[in-house]
């Protein structure tokens, strides 16, 4: 939801805002409202600090009553800007209920009046959908880790010192660990005269899965029929080969990963996969 009121943020990180209109008015005992209070009578920082605790800990019941008090009580802005803020914070990556908690959103914000009936019930529902999540904090934790390794690997070096702790990928250089990436894509690839050849048979491989059925016989297929370069048979296994889970970078071949070095057609053809 748009909204061009000045936000600032406290001593505690929390975002503060000038009262809405809508936020104003008497709470459930007829008293006048004090900034930043509930009509239950509670601050909002610490209502909408204990929706995304309930969330994250899939307590359904306290997720929903902090969804609906701050709805209810003119702070909807609030609750969502939370329930987005556990969605890139605390949410498995890749769940699909974080397209359920902008559709519900999108509904409360844009076709109904958040603080209404309806509005209310998207916020519950949203509240209840990501209560109902994996949640963790993978994304938080990797970037806190990765950010002290920098610090650490930076202040080793500058030191002349071999760093303890290295970013998972240690040195990019062909002929490395991950030589793959040296595909035409990257400079040093296009050195080396890594064309189609190697991005088929190295850069494109998927895994652990491998392709299924159909794609592995379309991409067969489609090697076969290239008219500029041969494939050898083992060059149209490799390409739809599984990576080894157990190690996606392994090296897979014996150094022929040039693509101006052309193999025999070999035991492959058409009539094998069509």
């Amino acid at each position: 939801m748009s909204d061009d009121r000045q936000a600032t943020f406290g001593a505690d990180g929390s975002l503060e805002t000038d009262t809405p209109p809508e936020a104003t008015g008497e709470n459930d005992f007829g008293e006048p409202k004090e900034p930043n209070e509930t009509d239950g009578g509670y601050s909002r920082y610490a209502v909408s600090s204990l929706l995304q605790k309930a969330v994250r800990r899939s307590d359904e019941e306290v997720a929903a009553w902090a969804a609906w008090e701050l709805a209810r009580s003119g702070y909807a802005w609030n609750l969502w800007d939370r329930l987005n803020l556990y969605v890139v914070e605390d949410l498995r990556a890749g769940d699909p209920v974080a397209m359920t908690i902008a559709r519900y959103e999108e509904l409360a914000t844009e076709r109904y009046e958040p603080d209404e009936w309806r509005g209310r019930l998207c916020a519950i529902h949203a509240a209840l959908a990501a209560a109902r999540a994996r949640s963790t904090r993978e994304a938080a934790n990797a970037d806190e880790y990765f950010r002290r390794v920098a610090d650490h690997r930076a202040e080793a070096i500058a030191s002349g010192e071999q760093p303890t702790h290295d970013f998972p990928v240690g040195a990019l250089d062909p002929g490395g660990r991950f030589d793959a990436i040296f595909d035409g894509h990257t400079g040093e690839g296009s050195k080396r005269g890594r064309g189609t050849r190697f991005f088929k048979t190295h850069g494109a491989r998927v895994g652990p899965e491998g392709e299924d059925e159909q794609s592995a016989r379309w991409q067969r297929l489609a090697m076969l029929l290239d008219p500029d370069r041969d494939y050898a048979a083992d060059e149209l296994d490799r390409a739809v080969e599984p990576v080894d889970p157990a190690d996606p970078w392994a090296r897979d071949d014996d150094g022929r990963s040039r693509d101006g070095t052309e193999g025999d057609r070999g035991s492959g053809s058409l009539s094998d996969f069509s």
